[in-house]
C-alpha cells in the first residue's frame, strides 16, 4: 500500500472480536460504529436525482478548505437548451459532466466540450444558467438522453 494515499482507512474490517465485559464491549461497539461511518462516508454516494442536487461524497481540497461536490441528472428529448437551475456556481467549478443519448436504436456518448460543433457528434457545454447543445453535421438523430452534471460547492 502506498504511504501517500489520502484515504488510507476507506475499507471496513472483515472481522472483529468483542470482549465479554460490558464496559469494554460498549467501548468496542462505539469504535465499530465510528469505523463504519468513516468508511461509508469516504465512498462516493451513488444517488442520481433529477429534481434536486445530491451530495456525491467526494471531497476536493483546492485550498485548505474542503469542498464537496453535488450531482444532478437532466433527461432530455431534443437538443433545445436545458435550464439547469444550479445556484451560485462559478465557471470552472464543474468537475464531471457526462451524458449519453439514443436515436431509438443505438446508444451514443455525449461529450462535454466547447461551443464549437464537432462533425458527427453532439456535444454540450454549460453556461451560468443552461446546458447548451452543439450539433455537428452528420450527427445521429436524437430521440432521448441523459446528462449528468457534478460541480463543486462554494467554499
Amino acid at each position: 500500500m502506498a504511504s501517500n494515499v489520502v484515504n488510507q482507512t476507506a475499507f471496513l474490517r472483515t472481522s472483529r472480536e468483542y470482549p465479554e465485559e460490558v464496559h469494554q464491549l460498549s467501548f468496542e461497539l462505539n469504535k465499530t460504529y465510528v469505523d463504519i461511518a468513516i468508511a461509508v462516508n469516504s465512498r462516493t454516494i451513488g444517488i442520481f436525482p433529477t429534481n434536486r442536487p445530491a451530495i456525491t461524497g467526494e471531497a476536493f481540497f483546492l485550498t485548505t478548505a474542503k469542498q464537496q461536490t453535488f450531482r444532478q441528472i437532466y433527461p432530455f428529448s431534443s437538443t433545445a437548451s436545458i435550464n439547469h437551475g444550479i445556484k451560485n456556481v462559478r465557471p470552472g467549478q464543474f468537475t464531471k459532466c457526462t451524458g449519453s443519448y439514443t436515436d431509438g436504436t443505438n446508444s451514443f456518448g455525449l461529450f462535454f466540450a466547447s461551443s464549437v460543433a464537432i462533425p458527427g457528434q453532439i456535444t454540450f457545454y454549460v453556461t451560468s444558467t443552461q446546458i447548451v447543445f452543439s450539433v455537428g453535421a452528420g450527427a445521429p438523430a436524437l430521440t432521448s438522453g441523459l446528462i449528468i452534471l457534478e460541480w463543486l460547492s462554494q467554499a
